[in-house]
């Protein structure tokens, strides 16, 4: 059972930074890739950031140079530093995990989801 829990969260002014974890329980295969996404309120789910087991990232546009993802050695604990946060950053963040393929950003690609963590950034 793949299980997935995020934490991290919080408020913060426009321009602050935050760190979200996410721990994953289990991966089912050698080969996966672990992603951060977002939804705030009215709106789609959007892929932030995601990283597979060879290290490889992508990001969204709206994010580069401000948001980072990494994962710990042993690959358990999935990390996405956010920093010059802005007003529209704000969203229920969600960490994710998909096996055997590599960093995408798209969310039909991911099967396995914890129950996220909010972010609010105020201006």
């Amino acid at each position: 059972q793949v299980q997935l829990q995020e934490s991290g969260g919080g408020s913060v002014q426009s321009g602050g930074s935050l760190t979200l974890s996410c721990a994953v329980s289990v991966h089912t295969y050698s080969t996966h890739c672990m992603g951060w996404f977002r939804q705030a309120p009215g709106k789609e789910p959007e892929g932030v950031a995601s990283i597979d087991s060879d290290g490889s990232t992508k990001y969204a546009d709206s994010v580069k140079g401000r948001f980072t993802i990494s994962q710990d050695n042993n690959q358990d604990t999935l990390y996405l530093q956010m920093n010059m946060l802005k007003p529209e950053d704000t969203a229920m963040y969600y960490c994710a995990a998909a096996w055997a393929i590599r960093a995408t950003i798209d969310p039909n690609l991911f099967g396995y989801w914890g129950q996220g963590t909010q972010v609010t950034v105020s201006s």
